[in-house]
Formats: structure tokens, sequence, C-alpha cells
């Protein structure tokens, strides 16, 4: 991949023609987790110039590879086509220089987040629980308070009492009214219009009326969407919270935000990219890297999709990556303007994560879990992202939103120091002196341009929606914007690629 993030590439895969690894997938110790990240059966845009496929792909992220993974299974011919020179998209492992891996990207799994821990069982990567003994910690007016998680108000900061009630009503009235947004067109609530002319910010400053309950707010805006809550259509918000279940069980603000028992439960032994990079080993050469997608041109009943160094032949055309990428793409003929319209308003949201190694959780024998929320710094929220057996520490915070773009420009030497001052202040000065420290910035990556997810702002749903997944001729859509539930997740991913291998299917 042609990477503009300032550190060297930490985990890339080498370019072998073809490479069988079955082998991999029996093991899930987490060395052999990271072995698999220098390790697959992939091809590159050298070894092979010219391809004829039932389906070509755009983008191995985990849409693209689980869609290529359902139509093999089905009998199809495919083919992967890959920017980067790695797989797994939005999803990356980072080696450290010690040893181990830390996740730079997507990482952790939850309750009703059925198809990615089922795609990961299938593949043996097995999960651990993200680190939650012990107290958080709220920074806030420039006083530190431990606060324990699994009391009255669980993990809700300890701000006064109006606030907490406050906030408890702005609470349930969101997951209320997200019980009325139906997650496969959530432009057709009886309120979208209404809800999709204003911003969340607009909708937050009428009801959470308590500064201290729109503070816990913001931060949880930032959290979830890597976002400012004037960024954000209140149609868009309502229908992520509504996306955070599934068919059986309704999406709530506190699944999206909560450790024990929602989204962030569980991390992967051996890193999440090693889900990825099992499958592809799956696929062999049928996933090329290097090779990113310039033009898809219709001709007669095939398309020809033209990358760097190859060119395919296929009867339909997945595109796996984010709207603003697949944008990008040069078409012929012309997306109707619907769905380019739509491309142009869901924007790359603005996130980066920073993790500095230490030789041990030495937190953790201060009582401490990880976990800060804050009102002030370049990182508002951290984690404890050591390893299950602990045999070093690792502090990872999310930069996003406005702080995230303010570093945009910045040397990674102004980053880390700006990141251990916050790191220092929340866990005391041993936090300032880690052994190493990574850094991935997604604003700065070529083939991403931002994360965790595209966001959408007012009128960009009620009137662009329904172009979201509808296919164009042979062309069909993938990739987590486009999932029904877990949009965002790698979970909303796997479900996508799942969903489009069936539309696909259905129609060769």
């Amino acid at each position: 991949m042609a990477s503009e993030r300032q550190l060297p590439r930490t985990s890339r895969l080498p370019r072998a023609p073809r490479l069988s690894r079955r082998s991999l997938l029996g093991s899930a110790a987490a060395a052999a987790g990271a072995a698999t990240l220098t390790a697959t059966g992939t091809g590159t845009a050298a070894a092979a110039t010219t391809r004829d496929v039932d389906v070509a792909i755009v983008g191995a992220g985990l849409a693209g590879l689980t869609a290529a993974r359902d139509l093999v299974a089905a009998g199809k011919s495919v083919v992967v086509l890959e920017a980067r020179d790695r797989v797994g998209g939005r999803v990356l492992g980072l080696n450290l220089a010690g040893g181990g891996v830390t996740e730079g990207g997507g990482e952790f799994i939850g309750p009703t987040q059925d198809r990615i821990k089922a795609l990961a069982d299938s593949l043996g990567v097995q999960t651990f629980a993200t680190y939650n003994t012990g107290n958080n910690l709220l920074y806030k007016d420039g006083k530190k308070t431990p606060y324990a998680t699994d009391g009255i108000l669980g993990s809700v900061p300890p701000i006064d009492a109006a606030g907490l009630a406050n906030a408890a009503i702005v609470q349930a009235t969101l997951d209320d009214l997200a019980k009325q947004i139906p997650v496969d067109a959530p432009w057709t609530a009886a309120k979208a219009d209404e809800w999709d002319r204003q911003t969340f910010e607009t909708w937050l400053r009428a009801n959470a009326v308590i500064p201290s309950a729109k503070f816990l707010f913001d931060v949880a805006c930032t959290s979830i969407f890597s976002a400012e809550p004037r960024e954000l259509s209140f149609l868009f918000v309502l229908f992520y919270i509504a996306a955070a279940g599934n068919a059986a069980t309704p999406g709530t603000l506190e699944r999206l935000t909560e450790t024990a028992n929602g989204a962030q439960e569980l991390r992967f032994v051996g890193g999440s990219q090693l889900v990825p990079v099992r499958l592809a080993a799956t696929l062999g050469d049928r996933v090329v890297l290097g090779a990113p997608v310039r033009t898809i041109a219709r001709s007669g009943a095939k398309y020809v999709v033209t990358a760097d160094g190859v060119t395919v032949t296929a009867r339909k055309v997945v595109v796996a990556v984010p709207p603003p990428l697949a944008a990008r793409i040069t078409y012929d003929p012309l997306l109707p303007a619907a769905r380019d319209q739509l491309t142009q308003r869901l924007p790359m949201a603005s996130v980066g994560k920073a993790i500095a190694i230490y030789d041990t959780p030495f937190w953790r024998a201060d009582g401490l879990n990880g976990q800060v929320v804050s009102d002030t710094g370049v990182v508002s929220s951290t984690f404890d992202n050591s390893p299950p057996d602990a045999s070093y520490g690792a502090l990872m915070g999310f930069i996003e939103a406005d702080e995230a773009r303010k570093l945009d420009a910045a040397s990674e030497a102004e980053v880390r120091a700006a990141v251990l001052k916050d790191y220092a202040t929340y866990f005391g000065e041993k936090a300032a002196s880690p052994t190493s420290f990574v850094l991935q910035r997604w604003n700065n990556e070529a083939y991403t341009r931002g994360g965790p997810v595209s966001i959408a702002a007012p009128g960009a749903l009620t009137q662009y929606g329904p172009a979201l997944r509808r296919p164009v001729g042979g062309i069909h859509w993938a990739g987590t914007e486009t999932s029904t539930y877990w949009m965002g997740f790698m979970d909303g991913a796997v479900r996508s690629g799942e969903r489009v291998a069936a539309e696909v299917l259905a129609v060769l």
C-alpha cells in the first residue's frame, strides 16, 4: 500500500504468487497469530495481468473477503483486487518492536455481533475479555476521579446528580426513538424528515440541558463516531443506535458504549487482523495485492475492471470499499446521479489510535482498568490494550474528531508528546516513559482517509439513502457502511459481505 502515515509499515504481507496456508487455520496462539500477519496465499498484480471471472471484488477488507468466501463456496470464480500491500482494510495489526501485535484499527466485538464471531470461530481465531477489572477514571475540570463500573450506576461517570438524572432521560429517549427506525431503510421512518433536518448537536442542546449531561453525550459521540455532534444527522445517530443489535435484539446506546456486555467486550487473540489474514489464506491467489482499481467499464454483457498491473473481465462486480473511495473510481457508463451524490455526502470521520507499550500494565496495581473518560486533551478515551497474558502493558488512546484533525499535519514526535502528556495526567509519571510507541492515523492512509466509518450529515439519508445498497446494473455495493446491523463495525462488514454474495448469486 502507498501509505501516507509516518510510521514504517509494521504488518506487510509478502507478495507470494501462490502459497497454501491451510495449516494456519488450526492455531490460535498469540505467537502463531503474529506469524500469520507475515504469511498469506495472496498474489500480486505483477503475477497475473489478465483474468476472466464470474465476479470481480474491489477491496480485501472483511466485506470483500467474506463475499469472496461465499461466492467461491457456491462454485463461482472470483478475484479480489486490493489497493494495499495487505488485507484487512480498516482492520490492521501493528507488530511491536519487542514482539507481539496490537490493533491499529477495528479491535473489539461484543454481544449480538454474531457474524464476525462466527467467522472468527470458523478460522480458529479465539477471543479474550477486554481488561475491565478495577476502576475507570473520570478526568473533568482538572480533577481525576476513580469510579467503579459495577455499582448502581454501572459505567456512567460520577457527575452531579442533576446531570445524571438528565442523562438518564436523554439516553432512554434516544433508545425509544431508535426503536422507530427501520434498520434496512431509516429514511422511511415516520419522522425521518424531521430528524434528518437537524444535527445531533441541535437535538442535544434542546434535551441534554444540564452541562454535565451534555459533556457525557459529547464524549459518547466522539467515542462512537469519531465525529463531533454538529457533524451528524440526528436520523443517522438514531439509525446507528438501532443497528447496535440483531434481528432478535433491539439496538441500544448502552450496547454501543459499554465494555462488559457491550461493543468493547472482547478482543481477538493475536490481534483482529488475524481474521482477514486467515480468511484471505483460504482464497489463495484469488486475492491480488497492490492493485488499486482505477476504472470499472461496461463491455457488452460483462465488466472490465482495470487496476494497476491487472485487468479483470467479470460478469458482476462487487465494490467493497468506503463510499468516498468508491467514488474515486471512474465508472463507464457514469453512475446514476443519486449514487454519486450519496458518496459525496458520506465523508469519513476522523480517527487515530496511539498505543504506548510498557514493561507491565502498572495501572492495574493501582486498581485501574485503563479506561478513561476525559473532558480535555488529545486523547479523551483510553483502553488497556495489553495481551491476555499481561506479558507487557499497553495503553491505547483514541484521537478523534476535532482533535484528530488538529494533528493531521503534526509530526509523529509531536503526536507522541501530546499523547504521553495525557497518559501521564491520567495514570501518573510512569506513563510518560513507555518502552515503545506506535501510532496509526487513518486520516493519512491513502486508501482509507479517515475512519472508523462514513458519517451522514443532515439531508443525506432522506435524499440519497435508497442508493446505498441499490445495484447499478451488474455493480453491487458492500462494506460496513451498507450493513443494516452494526454499521461501522467489523460485524457490519461481515454481514455486508454475506448479503452482497447472496444478492449476486441470485442474479448470476
